[in-house]
């Protein structure tokens, strides 16, 4: 996955199939079937049938081992474990015991667990699929014998996106649109991606590469072209906890009413979602109104927004197509419902509405910024000028108790271009005079509201 270009993985995300690229319960569930299958003559006498389980699950364990125990491979290495254990001694398995107990134990081995993305979204779409899948399948009585397999597909693809909907768009802030499209177009290329890997590499059919490389391609392009498609998602979802709390409980009160018919809950949940509706709408007429500065914590670059409704000016070396800026930088200008953003190099002079850079002096609406480097070292600052905060960037030689006696200043921002050394000098200094410091290498990012 660290290999592929990024567009590939741009295609996959859009299209909701990025679960494909991840080794996760689907893969354990394809070997189980797989070698279920093969070993189908075992059957005939129940020792052997015992036995075959039995290898089976040594197997299938042995695989997760391979794989770095992830939490959501665990979960489908567990579940199928107590499944044959079930079949083998002749046992009922109950589907929501199995996913309960899987969880139980697996927060026993690791209670951290339980702050895991893979972990949550893995319990969720499980327990989607055992809830939600037949429910949704009984929507649709289908008479053709495939058409009906088809529909099975979407009514799972349905089932495990509605589930994992409020956690998915939490954590990755998109909502693909075409993800029964992508799922169903990838289903059967991941099938044969797992058992001609599988044959390549154990039993060495090394004729079959071209095969398996041509599916590939095909699935990648084909991907690409559902993600290239009018309106193929939604980017720059950004929920609140109490937003996902919210739509959480609305949508599960929805989904439980209509399956089961009641009209209070489904009352209380249209409630909840217009109490959602109004906490979202309360949150753009914020952002609408914010003014803020943001001196970003990073480890080498530096970066400061400075932001007005859903503009914003950024002070920084990156650049736009930089992965660090859209890794470290973009998304909390996304989550505070940024549209418009231009960059400002450290040299560059800018005026732009309520902004104005020129020599080294920053000023945005009432806060006043004097950036000091090297090409101040030894110069003198006369007048004694009053700023709210001076930024030192990249080692200037301008001592502290100097720089007291020419401004007044009653915070120094120290950015991470400064070598560790001088951060800690120029900290001791300000811990001398009990001046206000803060270093952006060292702690979270520093934020200035203004309104």
């Amino acid at each position: 996955r660290a290999d592929l270009s990024k567009e590939t993985l741009a295609a996959y995300s859009k299209t909701g199939t990025i679960h494909a690229l991840s080794v996760s319960g689907s893969h354990i569930a394809i070997i189980f079937f797989l070698l279920n299958s093969m070993l189908s003559f075992l059957d005939r006498k129940k020792f052997l049938m015992i036995f075959k389980l039995f290898f089976i699950c040594t197997l299938i364990w042995y695989y997760s081992l391979l794989t770095g125990f992830s939490s959501s491979v665990l979960r489908s290495a567990i579940m199928i474990t107590i499944f044959i254990l079930a079949k083998a001694f002749n046992r009922n398995s109950n589907n929501y015991n199995i996913l309960a107990f899987t969880a139980f134990a697996l927060l026993v081995y690791n209670p951290f667990f339980i702050w895991d993305v893979g972990f949550e979204l893995s319990f969720i779409s499980v327990f989607g699929l055992i809830y939600l899948q037949p429910k949704i399948y009984k929507w649709i009585y289908v008479k053709n014998k495939w058409l009906d397999k088809l529909w099975s597909a979407v009514a799972l693809s349905l089932a495990a996106q509605l589930a994992t909907f409020p956690l998915s768009v939490y954590y990755f802030h998109q909502f693909p649109i075409y993800f029964i499209l992508g799922n169903l177009f990838i289903l059967l290329p991941l099938i044969a991606m797992m058992y001609l890997g599988i044959g390549i590499l154990v039993l060495r059919v090394y004729f079959l590469a071209p095969i398996f490389e041509w599916i590939i391609t095909f699935t990648n392009d084909g991907l690409k072209w559902i993600a290239d498609l009018p309106f193929s998602g939604i980017t720059s979802i950004w929920l609140t906890e109490w937003q996902l709390l919210l739509l959480s409980l609305a949508l599960s009160l929805l989904v439980y009413s209509l399956a089961n018919y009641r009209k209070k809950l489904l009352i209380a949940s249209i409630c909840l979602l217009l109490v959602f509706q109004s906490y979202s709408a309360y949150n753009k007429i914020a952002a609408a109104k914010q003014s803020k500065i943001l001196f970003y914590s990073l480890r080498k670059n530096y970066a400061a927004a400075f932001i007005d409704a859903d503009k914003a000016i950024l002070l920084t070396d990156f650049s736009p197509e930089d992965k660090n800026y859209q890794f470290f930088v973009q998304p909390a200008l996304d989550k505070m419902q940024i549209a418009d953003v231009l960059f400002v190099k450290w040299e560059q002079d800018t005026t732009v509405n309520s902004f104005v850079k020129f020599k080294k002096q920053i000023k945005f609406h009432q806060y006043s910024i004097l950036m000091i480097d090297e090409s101040l070292n030894y110069k003198k600052i006369d007048g004694l000028p009053k700023f709210n905060a001076v930024w030192y960037h990249q080692n200037p030689k301008k001592n502290i108790s100097n720089l007291r006696t020419e401004v007044i200043f009653s915070t120094l921002l120290i950015d991470a271009s400064n070598k560790d050394y001088k951060i800690k000098a120029y900290e001791d200094e300000a811990n001398k005079f009990q001046l206000q410091h803060y270093t952006l290498k060292k702690n979270k990012a520093y934020l200035i509201n203004l309104k």
